[in-house]
């Protein structure tokens, strides 16, 4: 495949991942009723594992390489694990906007590292659009907040969340190199499920108790924004530099905002539809090249293998 069809399928999956991304942030606050972060997760996880690896199974792909192996088990405990977990469980001690400005770092921080342990470079549209674009974030979420307040232990596991989750997507960058998308998403999803189980009990108290809606919703929750958009993700990672990557889920505010007004009839305020002009064009600006950049050093991720 060249490199121009290469590039536009992996805009595509990433397209996928953030309007399923969008979505799962309108499904959590309702699921989130009924359910707890951890059994939340859990179920999400479970779900999406139970049907990632029946593909696995059926197509024959079997274990990942020894090489991929290293890749997958930290994306699978970090992200798909510690950061669900952190992510559900910091929001509700944090009001909107310091979960917002805490946990929009993420992709800061996947520049960063991918920079230093990748040998991708900081390219100055990355860093220009990534900053635009952690402003709207910023902007939106003090928009909407409400007057819950902070807490010091909400604000270290969004803070938790958005470490684990960059770490977690720059250790899946090498292990995309000897596997591919499905089933590097396949183990680091079970992973992640391993990683939660001590919510088994909570979670079949929580199903016994909750309405089916709110059932139906973390199901939803395990096929499409999990089971699909992680895998959409890891095939766009396959094809692109994180950072770069990285900085198109500043896309999801923006998204969010439209599918609350869209289905929970929620009018956005005039300050949070500037932070989403905002990051839409911090996201256009980082996607642009820079021809003074120099070329990544060959073969610098191998450092994470």
């Amino acid at each position: 495949m060249t490199d121009q069809p290469r590039s536009r399928a992996a805009l595509v999956a990433a397209g996928i991942t953030v309007v399923l991304w969008a979505s799962a942030f309108v499904a959590i606050r309702a699921a989130g009723e009924h359910f707890s972060p951890g059994s939340l997760a859990l179920g999400r996880l479970a779900t999406a594992s139970l049907v990632l690896l029946s593909i696995v199974l059926v197509t024959r792909r079997g274990l990942p390489p020894r090489a991929a192996r290293p890749g997958i088990l930290w994306s699978g405990l970090l992200w798909f694990g510690l950061y669900m977990v952190a992510l559900n469980w910091g929001e509700q001690e944090v009001d909107a906007g310091t979960a917002a400005l805490v946990v929009n770092l993420g992709p800061v921080l996947i520049a960063l590292l991918s920079a230093r342990l990748l040998g991708e470079g900081l390219p100055r549209p990355l860093v220009a659009g990534t900053l635009v674009a952690f402003c709207g974030a910023a902007v939106i979420g003090l928009s909407t907040a409400g007057n819950e307040g902070a807490s010091l232990p909400g604000v270290l596991l969004c803070l938790v969340a958005a470490v684990g989750y960059a770490i977690g997507v720059v250790a899946q960058k090498p292990a995309l190199r000897h596997a591919d998308a499905l089933v590097v998403t396949a183990y680091a999803c079970l992973v992640g499920t391993l990683f939660c189980l001590p919510f088994t009990g909570v979670l079949v108290t929580e199903v016994a108790a909750a309405p089916w809606r709110a059932t139906a919703t973390v199901v939803y929750l395990g096929l499409f924004p999990t089971a699909l958009a992680f895998t959409t993700w890891a095939f766009a990672l396959s094809r692109m530099p994180a950072g770069r990557l990285g900085a198109t889920t500043y896309l999801v505010p923006a998204l969010v905002l439209v599918m609350s007004w869209a289905l929970l009839g929620e009018t956005p305020v005039l300050g949070a539809v500037v932070g989403g002009a905002l990051c839409l064009v911090g996201v256009a600006v980082s996607r642009r090249k820079d021809s003074g950049t120099a070329r990544s050093r060959p073969r610098a991720g191998e450092r994470l293998r």
